[in-house]
């Protein structure tokens, strides 16, 4: 029996064991790469096509045109135009009598508008010579906004009016059409991970779906924002009451004079407990001021005894 032993070709161990590479880990990062670069253009394209498309819808300022048949004119009229979204902001200084009555009355108006008082500040002043003051922060709906500036105009003397609008209609336009584009990139990219077999492909893809979400949360936080400050608008409200406006000077003076007797009597006391106080330190320490006297008293003594030896023995010499 012969036995054949020519050498196999290497195209015969390329079928058998074939190579190991990183091929398709590239491919697929080639694959992904492509992907959410076609999210991004289809993005960019549906941008400029309604660019393009609203400027076309506006008709060419030329000489030579034709006018535009009426059915078209009827029909371009009839098209419903998006109003614009506006952040609208306001500020009011009012003059009033009174100025705990007149924030009872703002929280009366703000609940009736359906708004809220997001805070307010109370400045009373010591001196009924000085100024009484106070702001509050509203929050109403921005479609009542008017009606409540005109119930907070009837509660005083108007002193300052301020009335602010920004126009974020093209940041929402733009906002929204990035959000879905990202999106619709997450959705491409969980496709092309559960295709994917090895594990260094599907941790790539798992990484660019984390970076994809955290984008779309960011975009949709600015989103929720925007849209909350067009829905509703804040009116910093500020209150002035006139000095002469202050009648309460009865109580004030009452409240001075009892707040004066409560710091006497106070002093009083805290006088009363320093002296029992300084008694208690001083029959801890008699022993030592005992001996402290009584060396003082028998050194003058000494000094005395001494000074009337001196004299007596100079008389006797005289």
């Amino acid at each position: 029996m012969k036995i054949d032993f020519k050498p196999k070709s290497a195209q015969y161990f390329a079928r058998l064991n074939p190579p190991q590479t990183c091929a398709g880990s590239q491919r697929f990062s080639v694959v992904l790469l492509l992907a959410v670069l076609s999210a991004v253009m289809m993005g960019s394209c549906a941008q400029q096509a309604s660019q393009y498309n609203a400027s076309m819808a506006s008709p060419p300022m030329s000489p030579a045109s034709a006018p535009a048949p009426a059915n078209q004119a009827v029909a371009a009229a009839e098209v419903p135009k998006a109003p614009p979204q506006l952040i609208k902001n306001a500020g009011l200084t009012l003059m009033v009598k009174s100025i705990d009555k007149t924030m009872k009355e703002v929280s009366a108006i703000a609940q009736t508008q359906q708004g809220d008082i997001l805070g307010f500040q109370n400045q009373k002043p010591q001196d009924s010579s000085m100024r009484h003051t106070a702001s509050m922060r509203i929050r109403v709906p921005q479609n009542k906004l008017e009606a409540t500036l005109d119930a907070l105009n009837r509660l005083g003397t108007v002193q300052k009016q301020t009335l602010t609008a920004e126009d974020v209609s093209n940041q929402l336009v733009d906002l929204d059409a990035r959000l879905r584009n990202l999106r619709k990139s997450e959705e491409l990219t969980l496709k092309i991970m559960e295709r994917s077999g090895s594990i260094g492909d599907v941790l790539k893809a798992s990484q660019q779906v984390n970076t994809i979400r955290d984008e779309i949360e960011r975009i949709d936080a600015q989103l929720k924002k925007l849209r909350d400050q067009v829905a509703y608008s804040t009116i910093l409200l500020n209150l002035e009451a006139a000095v002469s406006a202050s009648s309460e000077t009865e109580p004030a003076l009452g409240l001075r004079m009892q707040e004066t007797w409560g710091q006497a009597t106070q002093s009083v006391s805290e006088f009363s407990l320093a002296l029992l106080a300084l008694s208690i330190w001083l029959v801890a320490f008699s022993p030592y001021l005992l001996l402290g006297g009584a060396a003082i008293y028998g050194f003058q003594r000494f000094r005395k005894h001494k000074s009337l030896a001196t004299v007596n023995e100079t008389k006797v010499r005289e």
